[in-house]
């Protein structure tokens, strides 16, 4: 009986013991002698629950049409399937987002279950689950399982249910619920917009009144920053400098102010790393990542496409067997460190990072941004603003049920959250929106599109509004050109796109060489906090020397794009050939030391952004091409008749420096980030400029092309190729020249559950089945249900581990796994309105998606980019021949990028 079924489907293991000892064959699997109470589960005449088409209880009939778990021989009669009467969370019937729920944790008070009981709905309150005593964690229970994927299908489907019970109600009490409904967002989207704002104004003002310590204090009051005790004097007798105060012998003022400068710089970025080291998270190897930060230098997960022995795939298949006692490696990442920007760019595609989002990383990011910036490193916050915004958002969620228990809708509300990052660090609501859409969305509907701009306006109104700096803008590097730009200048701004997407492409490839030389030393891979220290010695040490690399790089930018005034003060302002060479020898020096800077503080264990110090150094340097230009048209009197320049107007007359330097400092920016459309927009909203509109976006243009030619990939998507997200851009086209039955592994009985012989399983065995699962990293994975060899359903792991988890004896316990229908008798019996935690049919996705083994790539990838899916079945002439993981195609699909590059 087992060879014939074995040849009748060849994708089938068969020279693989099962669980229990038993060779599989669809047709032989062994149980044991049903019970009494399982026979009674059996033949239960129990009304099943609503199905999709009405609210009723449902009387099906067996057709060509009816459910794959229904019974096989196709009589035509009415039937009831064995189910409780009691709602469970389940693919079909839950109504939340998720599928799982924390210990000790009611949702009796959430507004979703007080409307639902109001309206009389069919959701119903639901019991605290139990604890888990299989589980691979140890934690709380919770939605989704930690690293995990979102299943967007289940969401989307939730929420309509959930809008068609809001939608049922057509009386007036329903129709306030509906409109009530309808406004969560927009008042969601307000809050997280306003509290973006608080935030960020708490940051910048406390950074820039404890910034300027490091070289001395205000007479007036300590927490005064130079800027505002001394009003742009160049001489101001209220500011004392640690050398005029503090008196060594032997030892010379600037001495002393060099030494508390490089202590305070230290200070500052050890208590910021020691913050942020609080956060350290250590989670098993088995989920195949190489770290959750943006560390260039972790060891990256090596994807090998040999075929082993076995004929499996080695990166699509287990690393170690279910029974393997091998204490595993572990990962070590932590929130609070980097930008956070890839890291929110991946949840945001449907990756769960539990804790990555929480209250403890909002608090200790926001604390450590401020000494991070404050010590003088060559770091930004701008992009730290991106994680907090999403932060605030995660947490504001939790307000409305729609949103905190529905992932997929949650994550619309990331996206807005996100965007608002971006317009409280540049002042620029419009192109918040277009970094959402450009560079972390992954799903962004319509109506998405107008909450984020009602939330990026709410957040920049509102930091308007705060005035952190005191002079109404929203961002201290806001600049206003007056003068218009000459037509020569074309070339000039084309070769600044040119060097400044050049400079972002080797900025990429030297953070890289660094991290991975340097940051794999053994005793800087053990002790991260002694890389922040030697680099905050280095920085203030090389620093000290140079007036603009011992600025704020918002200050810096600010005056490197400002255009020359009257009183201007930052020496950048040269009004003869002498005094441009004097300049230039300046901040050439303070270019090459800021990249140097810049490229070694990447990545250290501090909150810590790349956005602004790329700006820096492309705002260098294109100040410096600013004043060369400057210096032809002055000594060369005859190169200015011949541009049109005036003869008496002063070096600024004919070229703007401030101009230049802000063109680079995008195209740099361009070359780092791969932003394009934002950041021309960006620069926009920063000078309120449309003179310069076209420049600006020609030199961001020009310098995408550039950095694409030298290095394919952002920092970001580095950051996520090494890291090894399970993340698909939706942004590129792959070319693929296999099928789908190429990737897809053979069937073997540990990764199936076999029905043919009878729908009861015992529990131990679909628990060593799902930690097979759990072992391959395949958390979110998925059973498929067979029967003669024929797909008739898949259980989730998420949702076997939570029934599983339920059960009080699963050695002895048999669960079902298929509908039993059975005549309606004329009584139906109290006790078969019980709860049956063994009934598992109402886990069970009875239509997954499945695709024939001849299939072409190009349809699967569609599949998983536009539907979201964690996995799609795989038949061979109507039999079930495999499943492909997303993770598993994400690795192939790695794996095709690097056969190309090679």
């Amino acid at each position: 009986m087992s060879q014939s079924t074995t040849s009748q489907n060849p994708s089938i293991v068969p020279d693989e013991q099962d669980e229990d000892g038993s060779i599989y064959s669809p047709a032989g699997l062994r149980t044991g002698n049903t019970s009494p109470t399982a026979r009674r589960r059996l033949h239960s005449n129990r009304t099943s629950d609503m199905d999709l088409r009405s609210r009723f209880p449902s009387r099906l009939l067996v057709d060509e049409q009816s459910s794959l778990l229904g019974y096989p021989d196709g009589a035509s009669r009415s039937y009831t399937v064995p189910n409780t009467s009691k709602p469970r969370f389940s693919r079909h019937q839950s109504l939340v987002g998720s599928l799982r729920q924390p210990k000790n944790h009611s949702r009796s008070s959430s507004f979703a279950v007080r409307l639902a009981d109001a309206i009389k709905s069919p959701w119903r309150r639901s019991d605290g689950m139990s604890e888990s005593k299989g589980s691979l964690f140890t934690d709380e229970r919770v939605w989704y399982d930690q690293f995990t994927s979102t299943d967007w299908v289940h969401d989307s489907i939730a929420d309509n249910f959930r809008v068609r019970d809001l939608r049922f109600r057509k009386d007036i009490r329903g129709r306030v619920y509906a409109w009530f409904d309808g406004a969560q967002g927009w008042i969601l989207v307000a809050i997280i917009g306003c509290l973006t704002a608080c935030i960020a104004y708490f940051v910048d003002v406390t950074e820039t009144s404890i910034f300027d310590i490091k070289e001395g204090y205000c007479n007036e009051g300590w927490y005064l920053s130079k800027r505002n005790c001394c009003f742009n004097e160049e001489k101001c007798p209220s500011w004392k400098t640690w050398g005029d105060t503090m008196h060594v012998t032997g030892v010379g003022k600037e001495t002393v102010d060099l030494i508390v400068y490089v202590l305070f710089v230290v200070l500052f970025s050890t208590i910021s790393c020691i913050l942020t080291l609080t956060t350290k998270t250590v989670i098993p190897s088995s989920f195949s990542l190489s770290t959750l930060d943006e560390n260039l230098g972790a060891d990256k997960q090596r994807i090998n496409s040999d075929i082993i022995a076995d004929g499996r795939k080695a990166g699509m298949s287990p690393p170690r067997s279910p029974t393997d006692t091998q204490k595993p490696s572990t990962m070590i990442y932590y929130p609070a460190a980097g930008s956070g920007v890839a890291e929110v760019k991946v949840i945001l595609s449907g990756f769960v990072v539990h804790g990555y989002l929480g209250v403890q990383t909002l608090v200790v990011k926001t604390l450590a941004l401020i000494l991070s910036v404050a010590s003088g490193l060559s770091l930004g916050k701008e992009g730290p603003f991106v994680h907090i915004a999403t932060c605030i958002g995660n947490i504001a969620c939790r307000m409305f049920g729609k949103y905190n228990h529905n992932d997929g809708k949650r994550r619309e509300v990331l996206s807005a959250s996100a965007a608002s990052g971006v317009a409280v660090a540049f002042g620029a609501p419009i192109a918040g929106v277009l970094f959402s859409l450009e560079e972390v969305s992954y799903y962004f509907p319509p109506k998405t599109l107008f909450r984020t701009f009602f939330c990026c306006i709410a957040a920049a109104l509102s930091l308007k509004f705060l005035n952190p700096y005191g002079t109404g803008k929203i961002v201290i590097f806001e600049v206003r050109y007056v003068t218009d730009w000459r037509f020569f200048e074309l070339a000039i701004f084309i070769l600044l796109g040119v060097l400044g997407g050049a400079l972002g492409a080797l900025f990429i490839k030297a953070s890289r060489i660094w991290a991975q030389t340097f940051r794999r030393v053994p005793l800087i891979k053990q002790w991260p906090m002694l890389e922040v220290v030697l680099v905050a010695i280095i920085t203030g040490s090389i620093s000290f020397w140079n007036r603009y690399t011992k600025l704020a790089v918002t200050e810096l930018l600010f005056e490197l794009a400002s255009p020359c005034g009257r009183d201007d003060i930052s020496g950048l302002c040269p009004r003869s050939s002498e005094q441009i060479l004097q300049v230039l020898w300046y901040l050439t020096a303070a270019f090459v030391i800021k990249s140097f800077l810049t490229t070694i503080t990447f990545g250290i264990k501090v909150p810590a952004g790349i956005y602004v110090p790329s700006m820096v150094v492309g705002g260098l340097l294109g100040r410096i091409i600013g004043h060369l230009v400057q210096y032809i048209v002055v000594v060369y009197p005859a190169v200015a008749v011949a541009l049109d320049c005036p003869m008496n107007g002063g070096p600024e007359s004919c070229v703007t420096p401030g101009v230049y330097a802000l063109m680079a400092a995008g195209a740099t920016m361009c070359g780092v980030t791969r932003l394009s459309v934002t950041l021309a927009v960006i620069l926009f909203e920063l000078t309120g400029s449309l003179d310069h509109v076209l420049p600006f976006s020609l030199s961001v243009l020009v310098a995408k092309w550039t950095a694409d030619a030298l290095e394919p990939l952002s920092i970001y998507d580095l950051l996520t190729e090494m890291n090894s997200y399970p993340f698909l851009d939706n942004k590129i086209r792959p070319v693929f020249t296999s099928e789908l039955g190429d990737i897809t592994q053979r069937v073997r009985s540990e990764r199936v559950i076999d029905i043919s012989s009878s729908p009861l399983v015992l529990a131990s065995k679909l628990r060593r089945k799902l930690q097979y699962l759990h072992d391959a990293g395949e958390l979110d994975g998925g059973l498929p249900i067979v029967r003669n060899g024929v797909l008739v359903g898949l259980i989730p792991a998420p949702d076997l581990e939570f029934a599983l988890d339920k059960l009080e004896d699963e050695q002895s316990t048999l669960c079902l796994m298929a509908a039993i229908a059975t005549f309606r008798g004329p009584e139906e019996d109290e006790a078969d309105q019980l709860y049956d935690p063994t009934d598992l049919t109402t886990y069970i996705d009875q239509s997954p998606v499945s695709l024939d083994i001849h299939s072409p790539m190009d349809l699967v990838y569609q599949c998983f980019v536009k539907l979201g899916l964690r996995y799609i079945c795989v038949l061979r002439d109507g039999q079930y021949a495999g499943l492909v993981h997303k993770k598993s195609f994400v690795k192939y699909i790695r794996e095709l990028e690097a056969n190309h590059e090679h």
